[in-house]
């Protein structure tokens, strides 16, 4: 594999004095350059895995990789790895990166913020003459937030072991097409396991963009993740019989909106008794018709908590309304690499140590086995998952700035 890494873009230079640094520009172009594909009208992206945007994005990444001199690796769950370096012959590595793929109508940050400011960091360690004694990658994990077949991180699930081949095959999407069958679309071969893969990965750090506003109320750019929380996903069927909107009396009604009404209602009184947060965010009614009561509701609650017992208590709350709740995924409370945390903290000006209640690769690579860390980087309202997540270009390049001293010191200097 390639051991030079050559930027594709110089904005000036740098004295030989001055340890070269990331400028605010470098990310906003980066994200820039990803800024039309999977574009809503709502502002926001819709970039789904296994779909032409995502497909676009796997080649916008292959591209910058490309142009610095590395050598792209692809492994078995669909993910994707831009080494510098031969992890191979002198690895594990140390990996950074994070996802391309969004939510509905998700915002620009969540995801390629770590994917570019990975780029741009190395970058700036290039510049600055540095030769890493441990390879290091930039990884594109594959289905990340789960929207289009609802099992978040799938291609990191999927290449741990944490989500089994056959169970990802079967998954499907709202228009009833398997995870199997858009994977062959796409061109890809059967997902599966990866233990070869995995074990390239030495260690990972993925930056991202706070997902919450704790750093805007401590006035600091940069904090290191500790732990996400548990959190998982259920799937509430509501039956009820069809009927005619304007000729059924009420009494003769056997409506399921209602008892999916008092499932979003018990959802949040639960979560508001237990200390925890749940949301009815997702539902699927049938025949879905303006003018015909429904006859099936299908809903989803996704619950999470400072700890297990908060989150149960919320699901078993809102089991005793709906009659019945099946589990579709869960991730129990998921700890970094407490040693690595605290010595990023001291390497970053003693940044922040923070918790999240966001799920992420990072930690299912942490539930893995694999030391983890994560960086944040202020988001200044606290949005995301929505067209107005925000991160100011300076905080970006902070951010960048963090990641650099961080893969500086995990992978170490040639000798």
């Amino acid at each position: 594999m390639s051991a030079e890494v050559r930027p594709r873009r110089q904005r000036g230079d740098t004295p030989d004095t001055q340890r070269p640094e990331c400028h605010p520009a470098d990310v906003r172009a980066g994200l820039a350059d990803l800024a039309h594909l999977g574009r809503a009208p709502s502002g926001g992206y819709r970039r789904f895995a296994w779909t032409r945007e995502d497909a676009e994005l796997r080649d916008w990444f292959t591209g910058e990789a490309k142009a610095r001199g590395l050598d792209v690796a692809a492994d078995r769950a669909g993910n994707l790895v831009a080494w510098w370096g031969d992890p191979d012959a002198d690895g594990p590595g140390v990996v950074t990166g994070s996802h391309l793929d969004s939510v509905p109508d998700g915002g620009a940050f969540d995801g390629p913020l770590g994917v570019v400011s990975a780029f741009a960091a190395l970058d700036v360690l290039r510049a600055d003459g540095f030769r890493p004694a441990r390879p290091l990658g930039v990884a594109c994990f594959g289905d990340e937030e789960g929207a289009r077949f609802g099992v978040a991180c799938a291609g990191s699930r999927i290449l741990t072991g944490a989500l089994t081949a056959e169970r990802a095959a079967g998954l499907a999407d709202a228009d009833g097409v398997s995870m199997a069958e858009a994977v062959t679309r796409a061109g890809h071969a059967p997902l599966g396991p990866d233990p070869e893969a995995l074990g390239r990965i030495g260690t990972f750090v993925e930056l991202h963009v706070e997902q919450g506003r704790a750093l805007a109320d401590l006035g600091r750019a940069i904090a290191v993740g500790t732990a996400i929380h548990p959190h998982g996903r259920w799937r509430l069927d509501l039956a009820g019989r069809a009927d005619h909107a304007g000729t059924t009396r009420l009494v003769d009604r056997d409506d399921p909106m209602l008892a999916f009404a008092r499932v979003v209602l018990a959802a949040r009184a639960a979560a508001e008794r237990h200390g925890a947060v749940a949301t009815c965010g997702k539902v699927h009614v049938a025949p879905n018709g303006v003018n015909a009561i429904p006859s099936h509701v299908t809903a989803w609650l996704d619950a999470r908590g400072e700890d297990a017992e908060r989150v149960r208590a919320v699901v078993a709350d809102v089991a005793g309304e709906a009659g019945a709740v099946t589990e579709e995924s869960w991730t129990d409370r998921t700890p970094f690499d407490p040693a690595l945390a605290a010595r990023l903290s001291a390497l970053l000006d003693d940044a922040p140590l923070l918790p999240t209640g966001a799920g992420h690769d990072a930690g299912v690579l942490a539930a893995a086995g694999v030391p983890t860390a994560m960086l944040y980087v202020r988001n200044p309202t606290g949005i995301s998952h929505s067209p107005e997540e925000h991160a100011e270009d300076a905080d970006c390049a902070a951010g960048v700035t963090a990641l650099t001293a961080v893969l500086r010191e995990l992978a170490g200097a040639a000798r």
